[in-house]
């Protein structure tokens, strides 16, 4: 089960919980203060929070889903400027990634498979930005610049955001033109070299009918992690972000907005370094203790928290990504017909060391891949004041992925990598220049119609169902060409055994129907209680990272494509506040669900670095929820985010097995499977994991701080003093698809402080200690392919330190 408990601050608290509005939504311009905060300070009497959940402004609390908003100013105070720092802040969302391709983000649990990304399948936690969906979390991993507000829908939002949003979605705003001349500027230094620089400028180019905003930021860190091969550090952050957005009020009723991105990053990222060893039943002499003896090969530190490495291949986390999207929103009779257009683009160009050692096992291993996407969506949305309000309109996506892989064997693989009693095992020559070049094409066409309608029964009790038809088509390509070092495309078993050929042409196309209904009721003015039920789907896929191969060595054609995910959803909520709305107490309860849930599973071939996909039968999540805020004075804001997560495999029967079954000979009937462990056992074909956890979540993640401030005169200028601490626990969570003791990662708190001085929609000084005791933790935990026993990790950021100085013009 999953609770969340937040005491929000307002002044630059990571949620804000406003109380319900007296009057009817206001306008966009409406929706964030001049600092740039989700809004006034909870308790400030009519203050509210206004959001765009439902495709509508209207306030948070009387929104029916369970949801937190961040406004801009708490993202800067807070550290959090991108979606990855927002799991700090927000306990029911996760966020993994080794580099921006491979990232994917997690509500209560659920979103997307844990491991390498499969280009065939999509995510379960839709990521939009100005209205605009990203197809992949990989175009989402940009700084936030210039962000007014983000919002966190937490269930499933398939009615209104449809697009395989079976576990929630995550909203972005920015901040829109204005017709008043502003200016902002930001610049922050700190440790590490870290530099970070974000300035916008708005105002009107024609009168008051054409306005425009620009923004700009670079952020600039030193790596944390020192390469003792090439002599520099790496895992570093290279980011340039650049934003326009160009309002037209072509007429009193009609606005044009257009936008435009470009995003720029070229880290030297992203490295796994050694963080232990697990036993495994390969023989002994294969497992990693002996081969690193039998190299002579020592890594340089043991202690991945002593941040050294010898990695032997460049790394590069190079990636462009931008786009353009044109919104119109016309007031037309009792409502606004809104139409967003976009179309987005993807870069990427990577460079790994996939075995995560200075060895030459795997040489080469980079997937460079470049997407385009377009995207066409058309509502219209009722004016929010009739018996029965409504929301309906049809969406259009088209996408298209290519990809380059190219995987490249070394002097050392067959050592490491072939079968022990292979006469092949010692002989360099086999494997080393082994290479694998994969042409990958994807192709994913989807429609939709939805709707979604409020029924004002009465005054204070409302009816709200909703419906979406969605039809998914996708078709790929997988090519993987293999020649060995010497050129030649005829192979042995042994090399075909660790880079098989293949090539396969997938394809996948459905229909499906998602629904959902809310009853909605206003106990008085305060308290505001709700209760939903939803059925989603989230689009089947195509496996395009390579198939498992049967006993010949040959791909097994069945295993191309991944049935869709069934939801089914339950929900209970309640949303409240009292003493005189200083105090907001926000409650909901779960049970999730989801059938055919899309897992990835490990490939038996020894050197494949990729998994591939299949379905569990069964995954249930449940929990409960509490958003709870508490300003006792003016001066003084407290908050506490506590999340208890109860997330299973109900049944997976056919699991990949943990690390410690694998790597044995083939169990059969006359060679039954060995207990884990045992060194040259016999490991059985796949495992049974129902009950077990699933990856990726803990059992218990808390956020909790607070900020006091007292009025001061600085300078001859009349501001505020204030002092904010920011907490956050996770506890211990399986870092595996199938779990195992080697890498589950061990329960940690981190804790922020940061002291300044502020003058509301004027500037702002403070400096700021992040991770302020030097907790040693991990991000994930992976083990090196071929059932080595090596277990390698991502050490989370050192303490940090720095000062941020804005200024408001």
């Amino acid at each position: 089960m999953s609770i969340t408990i937040a005491l929000i601050l307002l002044q630059s608290a990571p949620v804000s919980v406003p109380p319900p509005p007296p009057t009817p939504a206001p306008t966009q311009s409406d929706q964030g203060d001049e600092t740039g905060r989700a809004g006034p300070a909870v308790g400030d009497a009519g203050g509210e929070i206004i959001v765009t959940a439902r495709r509508r402004a209207e306030s948070i609390q009387r929104v029916p889903i369970a949801m937190s908003v961040i406004g801009g100013s708490a993202l800067a105070e807070t550290g959090a400027y991108n979606v990855g720092r927002l799991t700090q802040l927000q306990p029911s969302l996760q966020f993994y990634s080794t580099n921006p391709r491979n990232s994917a983000a997690n509500i209560r649990g659920l979103g997307a498979p844990f491991g390498l990304t499969n280009d065939g399948i999509e995510q379960g936690v839709g990521i939009y930005v100005d209205q605009v969906y990203n197809a992949r979390i990989a175009a989402a991993t940009f700084d936030f610049t210039d962000v007014e507000r983000v919002e966190i829908l937490r269930g499933p939002q398939g009615t209104l955001y449809g697009k395989n949003t079976t576990a929630g979605a995550i909203n972005v705003t920015s901040r829109p033109p204005s017709f008043s001349p502003e200016a902002r500027a930001e610049v922050t230094y700190g440790n590490l070299d870290f530099v970070q620089a974000k300035a916008s400028v708005s105002g009107p180019l024609v009168d008051d009918t054409v306005a425009i905003r620009l923004s700009a930021g670079y952020t600039s860190r030193r790596g944390t992690i020192y390469n003792v091969t090439s002599r520099h550090y790496v895992n570093s952050q290279d980011n340039l972000s650049l934003r326009s957005r160009i309002l037209w009020r072509a007429m009193p009723t009609l606005n044009l907005t257009l936008s435009g991105d470009y995003n720029y990053q070229n880290p030297d990222c992203c490295a796994q370094i050694y963080a232990r060893t697990g036993p495994t039943q390969r023989p002994l002499s294969r497992q990693y203790a002996a081969l690193a003896r039998a190299f002579g090969y020592a890594p340089p530190s043991t202690n991945a928290f002593d941040r050294v490495t010898d990695l032997d291949t460049p790394l590069r986390a190079k990636q462009e990504l931008g786009g353009l999207s044109l919104l119109a929103e016309w007031d037309v009779g009792p409502g606004t017909l809104t139409s967003v257009s976009a179309w987005r683009f993807w870069n990427w160009n990577p460079s790994n060391d996939r075995d995560f050692t200075g060895l030459p096992i795997t040489s080469v291993s980079a997937n460079p891949s470049q997407q385009r996407q377009v995207s066409q969506e058309l509502r219209y949305a009722s004016n929010g004041t009739n018996t029965v309000d409504y929301v309906g309109g049809l969406f259009y996506f088209h996408q298209t992925i290519d990809t380059q892989g190219l995987q490249v064997q070394g002097s050392a693989a067959s050592r490491w990598l072939l079968n022990p009693i292979s006469t092949n095992a010692n002989n360099p020559a086999v494997l080393n220049g082994l290479r694998s070049t994969n042409t990958i094409g994807f192709a994913n066409t989807s429609a939709a119609a939805f709707g979604k309608l409020t029924w004002h029964v009465t005054d204070r009790f409302s009816i709200q169902p909703g419906l979406r038809v969605n039809y998914d088509k996708k078709d790929g390509s997988y090519v993987s060409t293999v020649v060995t070092g010497t050129g030649s495309s005829i192979l042995n078993s042994d090399q075909r055994g660790v880079l098989a050929p293949q090539s396969y042409d997938p394809s996948f196309d459905d229909w499906n129907v998602s629904g959902d209904v809310t009853a909605a009721y206003d106990f008085s003015d305060d308290v505001h209680g709700y209760a939903t039920y939803a059925r989603s789907f989230k689009s089947g896929g195509i496996n395009l990272s390579g198939l498992p191969l049967d006993a010949a060595n040959m791909p097994i054609l069945s295993a191309s494509t991944v049935k869709p995910e069934t939801v089914n959803h339950y929900e209970l909520g309640l949303k409240t506040q009292f003493l005189n709305r200083r105090a907001t107490v926000n409650l909901a309860a779960f049970w999730t669900e989801i059938g055919d849930y899309q897992a990835t599973v490990t490939n038996g071939q020894l050197g494949v670095l990729r998994g591939y996909l299949a379905n569990a039968a069964k995954v249930r999540v449940k929990g409960v929820e509490a958003d709870v805020a508490f300003r006792p004075t003016e001066r003084l804001n407290l908050y506490v985010n506590a999340a208890y997560t109860d997330a299973k495999y109900a049944k997976f029967v056919d699991a990949p097995c943990p690390p410690e079954l694998s790597g044995g000979s083939a169990a059969s009937a006359t060679n039954p499977a060995s207990a884990a462990g045992t060194a040259g056992g016999a490991s059985p074909a796949n495992c049974d994991i129902s009950g077990q956890i699933l990856p990726g979540v803990s059992k218990w993640a808390f956020s909790y701080g607070g900020e006091y401030n007292f009025p001061a005169s600085l300078f001859g200028i009349d501001g505020q003093f204030y002092a904010g601490v920011d907490g956050s626990y996770r506890s211990t969570f399986s870092s595996n698809p199938s779990r195992s003791i080697a890498t589950d990662i061990d329960g940690y708190a981190l804790t922020n402080f940061r002291l300044g001085y502020r003058k509301d929609g004027d500037w702002n000084v403070f400096g700021w200690l992040r991770n302020a005791f030097d907790t040693d933790y991990y991000e994930l935990l992976a083990t090196q392919s071929g059932s080595t026993g090596l277990v390698v990790g991502q050490p989370g950021d050192p303490r940090t330190y720095g000062v941020t100085l804005s200024k408001t013009f």
